[in-house]
């Protein structure tokens, strides 16, 4: 086995030549970068450069974009980022990315990450959380980190810390600074800055910062920015060890297009401009991964064929087959059921039958096309369950999959007879859906996954390895939405590389609410037309207030007059501290309406909370009781869960959520808070979001003054920057 931790061939743990080639070869690149931008008329890729318009455009919620914030997990304490490395991500080049290539070491890259139910992870032994909380204590660290060290570190995690007390930066909320006050109790005032382990961890550390805030990928110069800022003597060398361990991988990407620097003419054969982008191996593998099963699966595609199109003729009937003329006889075997395959002619007539010109279209598309793509609000997913309808009439094996139950509810009800849908978690460990073919892909011809912008790379990944070549498939999102809550921007990247059909909805959202996030969705916040109060802005002075007024709106004024009852209103906020923040509303909203000691772990019967198993994934609950065994929990379906002690820090209550967990669902009635200090939050898309959660009630409460109209004009959404739309121009390249 490879002792380098990175997939290299075996035995080149056993030269230390080759590491040190590797990264003299990664210094010796980053200074070429350095070298090509500091020259005269160079394009700088740095944090003056202008905005880009493709590649590394953005998800929308300041507050929200970290993936504990996206789950609700307080208790995790979000990381606040590094300014330096935020504000380098938020100016990439203008020009569009080409090639990605991997830098050395090579690493082996399996084809997707397995798809596999999330298991329960068995509970730490006695022994190791003892030892654990020994080392923690002994160098000043709370000891109720114990059980996350374990958890992440393993049974010898106490041994681990001893060797290397920056390892406590792979725990939920640790910060260097508190990293190194551990290190120095544990270790004595001797350690400083330019300790090797500290430089390692601290290069991991910023690219999980940057992970939380959606990136898949980051330009080494922002890391190399962030690890000046935290004193690491020599950044490149720091970040040459990680890659050369296997703790991250490098890719230098060909930048191109207009807004690409020009190569230095007086140069014979100048090299053309390039940026080193460094991945963690999780969101690196899956872009590739990504890649390739697209590009598979469009590959693999064979469209249907009339009746009567194939030519050569029939075998004669009357010819003796080769069995019957050597006198052997055999009992035929039962054939498989041949696979639907309908041909053009039937497809259109499908299509011309369908209900909207939209319809019309988005079956044309998929006709023809194993990969496809479709955008549109609400209103819009009519097309989807046109489309769904019309294949299985035609025999496929068609599915649809969304991200929430309510979702699953809501397009079900689209069609008067049974829909062929799931959540996206049903369908991935099998309690619902098509089930699994003998080869572990799912037994289905046509998937049509709703709520795509959703999906974070790793997820996305997996859904396209459990497809069958040759399966088509439809993403369908609206555009303007928050993106997932974990790195990449999977959905946003597909339509701006252009790689396969996208069919854009002409079906509007209706009514006054549709009318106003129509007008975000372009940049402007325009005053509607509200004759039933469907829309009501409130100016509020400050959190304080606007906490008051949010309460008085979800108690008392939204039920006595237009009959939607608190249990249907939500809060909406951008995170989750702050004056007006979740928590404050959620406090305020239990003293009205369940007023309680908080007996059970702080809830009490009656409460309503929420369920976060996972990174945007939230489930609404109502408390029914607690007890030793847990909290007893029902579900708006009528399910019933108990949520054991060990697991109640995934619960919060939820009367009010960031905008980030309420993806995916929506309310009666909605009600936005937009706290004073929220300006650097906002932006277009969590704006658009945030006023698309309510049905037939919107209420905005705002103390952000000009802020708000600001951010829908100015900030479409904050940076990603991802590799995912490289890949696929350097594959399409190739091709051609």
């Amino acid at each position: 086995m490879s002792g380098t931790g990175n997939g290299a061939p075996e035995g080149a743990a056993a030269a230390a030549a080759p590491d040190q080639a590797t990264i003299a070869d990664i210094v010796a690149r980053m200074r070429r970068i350095e070298q090509q931008e500091a020259r005269p008329g160079a394009h700088r890729l740095g944090p003056s450069a202008p905005k880009a318009s493709g590649a590394s455009e953005a998800e929308g919620s300041g507050a929200e974009s970290s993936g504990a914030e996206a789950s609700g997990a307080e208790g995790a304490a979000p990381v606040a980022s590094e300014p330096g490395v935020d504000e380098a991500t938020a100016a990439p080049s203008a020009a569009e990315p080409a090639a990605a290539a991997p830098v050395a070491p090579p690493v082996a890259r399996p084809t997707a990450p397995p798809v596999a139910a999330p298991m329960r992870a068995a509970a730490p032994s006695a022994d190791a959380l003892r030892e654990t909380t020994a080392v923690l204590t002994a160098g000043g660290a709370p000891a109720d980190l114990a059980a996350a060290a374990v958890a992440a570190l393993g049974e010898g995690a106490a041994e681990q810390l001893r060797e290397d007390p920056w390892a406590v930066l792979g725990l939920a909320g640790v910060r260097p600074e508190h990293a190194d006050h551990f290190a120095r109790g544990l270790l004595g005032t001797s350690v400083g800055p330019d300790d090797e382990r500290r430089a390692r961890a601290l290069v991991v550390w910023l690219l999980e910062q940057a992970a939380l805030r959606g990136h898949s990928a980051q330009d080494a110069k922002d890391v190399v920015a962030g690890l000046e800022r935290l004193r690491v003597p020599d950044p490149l060398a720091a970040i040459a060890e990680a890659v050369a361990e296997g703790r991250l991988l490098s890719f230098q990407e060909e930048l191109t297009g207009p807004g690409a620097p020009a190569a230095n003419s007086d140069e014979e054969e100048a090299e053309p401009p390039t940026r080193m982008l460094l991945a963690l191996e999780g969101p690196a593998m899956a872009e590739d991964s990504l890649a390739e099963k697209l590009l598979q699966l469009m590959a693999t595609f064979v469209p249907g064929e009339d009746a009567g199109e194939e030519e050569g003729e029939e075998p004669d009937a009357g010819e003796p087959s080769p069995e019957a003329s050597s006198g052997e006889s055999a009992e035929p075997e039962p054939a498989a059921p041949e696979p639907a395959a309908p041909g053009p002619a039937a497809w259109e007539a499908t299509a011309e039958a369908a209900p909207s010109s939209s319809s019309t279209a988005l079956i044309r598309a998929v006709a023809g096309s194993a990969l496809v793509l479709h955008t549109g609000g609400d209103a819009a997913r009519a097309e989807p369950a046109a489309l769904l309808a019309a294949a299985t009439g035609l025999g496929l094996r068609a599915w649809a999959a969304t991200w929430t139950d309510q979702g699953r509810d809501s397009f079900d009800a689209l069609s008067p007879a049974a829909t062929p849908v799931v959540t996206l978690a049903e369908l991935l460990s099998g309690t619902a859906g098509p089930g699994r073919a003998a080869d572990g892909t799912l037994a289905l011809d046509l998937l049509v996954l709703l709520d795509a912008p959703l999906l974070d790379v790793e997820l996305a990944a997996t859904v396209l390895e459990s497809l069958a070549d040759g399966t088509r498939l439809v993403l369908s999102g609206d555009p303007g939405q928050l993106w997932s809550a974990g790195p990449g921007r999977f959905f946003a990247d597909l339509l701006a590389a252009k790689a396969c059909p996208a069919v854009a909805s002409r079906t509007p959202d209706f009514g006054p609410i549709g009318e106003l996030v129509s007008g975000v969705g372009v940049g402007e916040l325009q005053p509607v037309e509200a004759p039933e109060k469907e829309v009501v802005i409130l100016a509020a002075k400050d959190g304080g207030e606007a906490v008051h007024r949010a309460v008085q709106l979800l108690t008392d004024s939204i039920p006595r007059a237009l009959g939607i009852p608190a249990e249907q209103v939500v809060l909406l906020t951008p995170g989750h501290g702050g004056p007006a923040g979740t928590r404050a509303l959620n406090a305020a909203a239990k003293a009205r309406l369940n007023p309680g000691p908080g007996r059970f772990g702080g809830f009490d019967p009656g409460d309503r909370v929420v369920e976060s198993p996972a990174p945007g994934v939230t489930r609404p609950a109502r408390v029914l009781d607690g007890d030793a065994a847990g909290l007893h929990l029902e579900f708006p379906d009528g399910s019933r869960r108990t949520v054991p002690p060990a697991e109640a820090g995934r619960l919060r209550h939820g009367w009010a959520l960031t905008v980030h967990q309420a993806l995916g669902r929506r309310w009666p009635a909605a009600v936005v808070v937009v706290p004073e200090d929220a300006g650097a939050a906002l932006s277009r898309q969590w704006v658009y979001t945030a006023f698309g959660r309510g049905e037939r009630h919107l209420s905005v409460v705002h103390a952000a003054g000009p802020a708000l109209a600001q951010a829908v004009a100015e900030r479409p959404a904050q940076p990603r920057t991802t590799r995912l739309r490289a890949i696929l121009a350097e594959n399409a390249v190739a091709e051609d």
